[in-house]
């Protein structure tokens, strides 16, 4: 038997009761009527967590990174001009993806801690075909400003990482002009990983590539089956045997996060982690990422001069069955990451999480 986890890391997050309900469901075909249905109302919420309008707003049938990938080999013609954002981790993996579709990739590199410099990444050069930003970056924990970069973006598309904010924080794609966004399941979302909730408008639609690198990625080919298709009606497609019982779980776990009210779930992730944070620093600990930027949802903390990362973490999962995560890159070992996510953003996992680690630390 394996014991239950606190899933207190970057991700993934315990899941929402109603989620982890959803997978026991009796199983539908992909092509079920009822299916149907129950993917067509998942797009439907999909919109509302996105703050979009976009007909093509679907959940892809594989986790965050995939969502990455799609959004770059079905925008990206040989030889585009691609400004990407890069402040930590997942900045870097989307300058690699943009290359391998044959991009001419412009990095603006920042300080790992710190939020992108809206004015040097819209200057970086003087006509891209796009701009490309993690709003939420797991790796340090800092949010950044989406919406500066959409209202400077001119004729650019803008792409987003929201794998890390989606459901947790406030994200307006629409009126912070997002042309292409990304996401995963499994961290506020409250859902097992294994979906990319993804969206892309008609301005970018309209750019895409006609025949993308990707088969199983193809925008043009997918919307005959699932969000396009389900909003302006139809004959259905066949593409791919989605995963029924996934799309089942994210959508109970996106109604459980609408019922209780997107403004109070963002509300609720804002207070676990200003609560979190706060009694890091009353331990005398040091957060990484920026002030006044820092993720209510992901915090990064500083290991104490002298503490063995390794061993503290996994004491907190033998002791007291607690996952935390490493850090990034050159901070592996010399910072902790930890995320009170979707139904781990609420007060008792904040005592949870501080009283383990005062317990381990001797503090």
């Amino acid at each position: 038997m394996i014991r239950e986890r606190h899933l207190f890391g970057p991700g993934p997050s315990n899941p929402y009761p109603e989620a982890t309900r959803a997978l026991a469901s009796p199983l539908l075909g992909h092509l079920d009527p009822e299916f149907l249905r129950i993917m067509d109302e998942t797009c439907d919420r999909l919109r509302t967590v996105w703050g979009t309008d976009n007909a093509r707003t679907l959940p892809l049938s594989a986790t965050g990174s995939a969502g990455m990938e799609a959004a770059f080999v079905n925008t990206v013609h040989p030889g585009d001009v691609v400004v990407v954002a890069v402040n930590g981790l997942f900045g870097q993996r989307m300058t690699d993806v943009a290359a391998r579709c044959g991009a001419e990739v412009v990095a603006v590199e920042h300080e790992w801690g710190q939020p992108v410099d809206v004015d040097r990444v819209l200057s970086a050069h003087p006509a891209p075909a796009i701009i490309a930003a993690v709003h939420a970056e797991t790796s340090t924990g800092v949010r950044s400003d989406i919406a500066a970069l959409g209202a400077g973006k001119g004729d650019a598309l803008l792409v987003t990482d929201a794998v890390t904010s989606i459901g947790g924080i406030e994200l307006r794609a629409d009126a912070w002009g997002v042309d292409v966004g990304y996401a995963g399941t499994q961290k506020c979302l409250g859902v097992a990983p294994g979906l990319a909730p993804f969206t892309i408008n008609d301005r970018a639609f309209d750019r895409r590539v006609e025949k993308p690198r990707s088969w199983y990625l193809d925008l043009g080919m997918l919307g005959g089956y699932v969000g396009e298709a389900g909003v302006r009606g139809g004959q259905r497609t066949y593409h791919h045997t989605a995963p029924t019982a996934m799309v089942a779980s994210l959508h109970a776990g996106l109604g459980r996060v609408l019922e209780e009210g997107l403004e109070a779930v963002w509300a609720r992730h804002q207070a676990a982690g200003d609560a979190l944070q706060a009694g890091l620093e009353e331990m005398g600990l040091e957060l990484f990422a920026a002030e006044g930027h820092r993720l209510p949802e992901l915090t990064t903390v500083r290991v104490p001069e002298g503490i063995a990362s390794a061993a503290v973490r996994a004491a907190l999962l033998e002791r007291h069955g607690i996952e935390i995560g490493a850090g990034a890159g050159a901070y592996a070992a010399s910072v902790w990451r930890i995320g009170l996510m979707g139904p781990n953003a609420r007060p008792d996992a904040v005592l949870l999480v501080l009283a383990a680690l005062r317990d381990v630390l001797g503090r």
